[in-house]
C-alpha cells in the first residue's frame, strides 16, 4: 500500500471552496500515528476515492475522542477531550462520520450525544458491505484470496458493544475464499486485550496474555489470513502471530486492506 497518492481533503480546505462533503472520515490516534494502521487508513481512503464518495478529514483539527481516559477511569480528561472535538466537529456542521476504529466509532456515536455531539456513525466494515451490496466494489473474480481460508476476528466495542456482526463478514463473504469461524466468536467472541486502555500498560501476571490465547483459536481455525477491524487487534493479534511456530503462513489483514487488494486498488 506504498504507492499512495491521492490527494485527502480537509474539512477547511472544502469549506474554504464553499462545499461539504457526503461523510467526514474520522482517522483516529492509530489510524493517523501506528505505522500499520496508517495502511488502513490509506487502504480504506484509496476505496473512497475508487466509488467517488466526497469525503474530507479533519486533518491536524482532529484530535483524541477520550476514549482511552474514560476506559481508563479519567471522566474529566475524556470530557475535555470529547468537548474539544464535538465543538470541532460542530463548527463544521458534520452530520455523517465512518472511521475505521471501533473505539472511536462507539464513542463518538454512543457518548458524543449526552454531551452535545450528535451524528450519524458508521463503522467502515458497515459503508464497505454496503458498497459490495451496491455493486460498486467488485470482488468476486480476483484471484487474491482465492481459495485462502480467512477468519475473522470480532473487535469488542464493534461486536458486543454496538452488535455489528455481519457486515464485515459480508464483505469477507464476497471473496472467493474459504471463511471459517473460531469456536469463539461474535457474541461469545474473546477480547485480543487491548481494550480498556490495556492497549497502553504491561500485562498484570497470570498464566498467559489474551492475545496469545486468542492466536490458539486462529491456529486451531488452521486459517491464513485473520481479517480484522480495529487498530488495536491489528496490534495484538499481529504480535500474538508471532509466537507461532510458522509465522510467516498466517498473516493479520483489516477488512479495508483485504478489500483495496481484491479491487486492485
Amino acid at each position: 500500500m506504498s504507492n499512495f497518492d491521492i490527494k485527502v481533503p480537509t474539512m477547511a480546505e472544502m469549506m474554504a471552496k464553499g462545499e461539504s462533503p457526503e461523510i467526514l472520515f474520522w482517522v483516529g490516534c492509530a489510524g493517523s500515528y501506528d505505522e500499520r494502521a496508517q495502511r488502513v487508513t490509506q487502504a480504506f481512503a484509496k476505496i473512497l476515492t475508487h466509488v467517488g464518495i466526497k469525503y474530507a478529514v479533519l486533518g491536524t483539527e482532529e484530535s483524541c475522542t477520550g476514549d482511552p481516559a474514560k476506559r481508563a477511569g479519567n471522566e474529566f480528561l475524556f470530557q475535555m477531550q470529547a468537548m474539544v472535538a464535538i465543538e470541532t466537529l460542530n463548527s463544521y456542521q458534520v452530520k455523517k462520520i465512518v472511521t475505521a476504529c471501533p473505539h472511536c466509532f462507539n464513542t463518538i456515536k454512543n457518548e458524543y450525544p449526552q454531551l452535545g455531539g450528535n451524528y450519524e456513525v458508521i463503522h467502515h466494515t458497515q459503508l464497505i458491505a454496503n458498497l459490495i451490496a451496491d455493486g460498486k466494489l467488485k470482488t468476486e473474480n480476483n484471484e487474491t484470496f482465492k481459495g485462502k481460508r480467512i477468519t475473522f476476528h470480532d473487535p469488542c466495542y464493534l461486536g458486543r458493544g454496538n452488535n455489528v456482526y455481519e457486515a464485515p463478514r459480508l464483505a469477507l463473504e464476497a471473496l472467493d475464499a474459504d471463511l471459517v469461524e473460531m469456536k469463539r466468536c461474535k457474541q461469545n467472541g474473546l477480547c485480543c486485550g487491548a481494550g480498556g486502555a490495556q492497549m497502553f500498560k504491561e500485562p498484570e501476571k497470570g498464566i498467559k496474555d489474551i492475545n496469545i490465547e486468542r492466536i490458539d483459536d486462529v491456529k486451531e481455525s488452521k486459517a491464513a489470513i485473520v481479517a480484522v477491524g480495529c487498530p488495536f487487534c491489528m496490534t495484538m493479534m499481529s504480535d500474538g502471530v508471532k509466537q507461532l511456530e510458522n509465522n510467516a503462513n498466517t498473516t493479520v489483514l483489516d477488512i479495508a486492506e483485504i478489500t483495496a487488494m481484491a479491487n486492485n486498488l
